[in-house]
Order: structure tokens, then sequence, then C-alpha cells
């Protein structure tokens, strides 16, 4: 009886000292990613504004490449796969070298400088990573629990550059296995994106809110019509997801210099541009995201942002794409909402976070993120939408090192890679 006692104790002060570890190691890594997740979101803003101001700096593109691919050059990152990287490094012992945060970082500002078409969170996603595997060996953590101070990173960035920590925090965990949850790194998870988010907030970074501007009653019929709209957002997903693998295959098919794959990329977007007519699809375009929520998105919208985004990250542009993915959500779903006669605004939120689930294969983050957006009220629609679009996607995602360890539609164990 003593015995068992002494071992409970001993046992009680051992996760008593990993609880105190990780509450720490969330700190400084909030404090720190959160820092620079803040820099990086002013940095954006910026450079968006200086592009907005001065549209013709799209012209510059093509130069603007051939500056990414030589910084990458320079610092021996040839072959960079991007946040498939970090997230092979989570399964393996990958490595998540410090210098990718600079170089995605400043990578990142000149593509949205120039008016190449990408997002942030990607980004955001690679600095935290890489940020959290250097913070992981400076504490002399082992290899695993280096892993959990890498998705500490991912919660930490994403939150502080989208204002959205409840999603942040289980996003990294969902992301990186399909069908299991890291449930390790929640606690630290959670605390390094609440401190994030307070450490943004403090110097005042923005966050992204969305306000549906006509709320339908919860009905049969409106069921239905969101529940048709979620299973044609997942069509428009897979669309997405091929897009992009195609348009990174054909540009290594047609280009093998690196240099000359950027600016050829480069060239073809001024191209569609002057074509468009508009630069409403260079940059992340989040201001045509809030004109979907007025019902007033082009009907090609959602196809436009599609081409110019698989175009500007196929060649080799940086960014992230889960941005892109909520325009072309908030686009169709747009489209769709007027055509059907439903709430324009209601539509577009319901495909951001169908399209965005359907591209990430993270049904609960998915879910998470439409709350901390849109609110609560529309609660059975995004249920419904993230549902249908989870299992209507099929194998198909945005980053081909995700693993998809349990089948979509059966209890089946199958353990394979996103198409």
């Amino acid at each position: 009886m003593k015995d068992t006692v002494l071992q409970m104790l001993k046992n009680g002060l051992k996760n008593g000292l990993t609880v105190v570890k990780w509450i720490l190691a969330a700190i400084i890594s909030g404090g720190i990613i959160g820092s620079v997740g803040t820099l990086f979101y002013f940095g954006m803003s910026f450079v968006t504004l200086l592009h907005n101001q001065n549209p013709w700096l799209v012209f510059l593109l093509p130069i603007g490449g051939l500056g990414i691919v030589s910084l990458y050059h320079l610092l021996n990152r040839k072959e960079d796969t991007g946040t498939n990287l970090v997230i092979s490094a989570v399964h393996s012992d990958d490595h998540v070298p410090l210098r990718v945060a600079p170089l995605i970082f400043i990578s990142t500002l000149i593509t949205h400088l120039f008016g190449g078409s990408a997002g942030r969170e990607g980004a955001a996603l690679q600095i935290g990573g890489s940020i959290g595997n250097a913070l992981g060996n400076l504490f002399r953590f082992d290899q695993k629990d280096t892993r959990i101070m890498i998705m500490c990173g991912m919660s930490a960035a994403f939150s502080a550059i989208f204002g959205t920590p409840m999603a942040a925090a289980v996003f990294s965990m969902e992301l990186i296995s399909v069908g299991v949850m890291y449930y390790t790194a929640l606690v630290p998870c959670v605390i390094s994106a609440l401190v994030a988010r307070g450490v943004a907030d403090v110097f005042g970074a923005g966050k992204e809110l969305f306000l549906i501007r006509d709320m339908p009653a919860f009905t049969v019929v409106s069921a239905v019509q969101i529940s048709f709209l979620a299973v044609l957002c997942a069509l428009v997903s897979i669309l997405f997801c091929v897009a992009l693998r195609q348009s990174e295959h054909l540009y290594r098919k047609l280009f093998s210099n690196a240099y000359v794959r950027i600016f050829a990329g480069g060239c073809l977007i001024i191209l569609l541009t002057l074509l468009s007519g508009t630069t409403d699809y260079n940059g992340a375009g989040m201001s045509v995201i809030e004109r979907c929520f007025r019902g007033n998105a082009a009907p090609e919208a959602f196809l436009l942002k599609i081409a110019f985004t698989a175009l500007t990250i196929g060649a080799g542009y940086k960014g992230g794409e889960i941005v892109p993915s909520f325009f072309v959500g908030a686009a169709f779903g747009c489209l769709f909402g007027n055509l059907a006669g439903l709430s324009p605004s209601l539509c577009a939120a319901v495909g951001m976070s169908a399209v965005f689930c359907g591209v990430t294969n993270c049904p609960i983050s998915s879910l998470l993120i439409s709350f901390e957006l849109f609110g609560f009220e529309g609660m059975p629609y995004f249920l419904l939408a993230v549902a249908f679009s989870y299992m209507l996607s099929g194998y198909f995602g945005l980053y081909h090192s995700q693993k998809i360890v349990y089948s979509k539609y059966k209890a089946d164990y199958i353990n394979r890679k996103t198409n």
C-alpha cells in the first residue's frame, strides 16, 4: 500500500512538472511567435496598401519572382516544399530550419507587393513551425517534444495573423493526420494561440470578422439548399486542389529552370490581370470577400481566383492557399445564393467554411473558424456544410504531406497521403 501511494505521488509530481514545462514553453512560444506574426501582419497590410495604391507594380512581378528564387538559392533552399516540410517534420524526424521563417516572411511580402495571388496563413504555418522547431532545439527537447513545439508554433502564428485562436489551437493538431488528433499538444497549442493573439491585440493587429446580413430561419428547405451548396463546394475544393497540383507539375515540365519558371509565371499573371480588367484577383482578395457578403461578387470570380492562385503558387511565388480558398468559397457561395434566392451573405459564409474544409480536410477547425469569423447564429448551416464537404471532397488536399489515417467513408485504417 505504501509503495502504491509513493508511486502515485511520483507519477503525480512527474505529470505536474510536465504540465508546468509545457505551460512555460507555450507562453514563450506564443510571445515570440506572436510578435513575429504581428510584424508579419503589419508588413502584409503595408505591402497590400502599397500595391492597391500603385496597381502598376504588377508589371514588376516577374522581377520580384527572380528575387524570390535568388533568396532561396542564396540560403540553399532550392527545393523548398513550403508547408509540406512543416507537416513532414511532425510525422517524422525531418528538421525545419530556422532560416525558413525569414525566407517565407520576405518572399510572401514580395509576392503580395507585386500582385501575386496568394494568402498569408500558409506562410504563417511555415514561420511558426520553423521558429517552434528552433525553440524545441533551444530547450533541448527530444524529437517527440520538438514536434509538439512545431505544432505550438503553427497555432501561435495562425492565431496572431488571422485572429482566430480557437481554430488556430486545433488546426495544427488536426491538419497533420486526418482522422487522428494529436491531443498531447492540446494544452501547449491552446496557450500559445491565446498568448500570440494577446500579443497581436496589444499592438493593434486586426481580426477578420464578417457580418452575415440576412440569416434565414433554419427550415427543411433551407437545410436542403445549404446541403446542396456544400456538395457543390466539395467539388469546387477538389477543382482548387487539382488546379494547384497540376499547375505546379505543368510549370516544372515546361520550365526546368526555377528562374525561367517564376519569370514566366509572373508574365502570365500580368496577362491575366490585363485580360480581366481588374486587380480583384491579385493579392489575398479580402476586399472581394467582403463584397461577397453584400452579394456583389462577379459570377466568374471563383474560377478566376483559382486560375490566378494556381498560376502564382505553381510558378514558385510564396504565400498561402488558405485565404484564396476563402475567396473561392465566398465567391461561389455568393453566386449560389443569388441564383437560389437564398441569402448571399449566408451562402458566402457557408461557402468559405465548406471549401476551407474540403481543401484542408479539417472539419473541426472549419467549424470553429466559422464561429470565430461569422458568429454562432448560423451554427446549423455551418455544421451541415462542413460535414458534407468533408465527406464528399474525397482524399484531395492542399498539402501532399498530409496523411489520411482513417477512411472518410467507413471505419478503415488506410494511412495514405492526399491526392
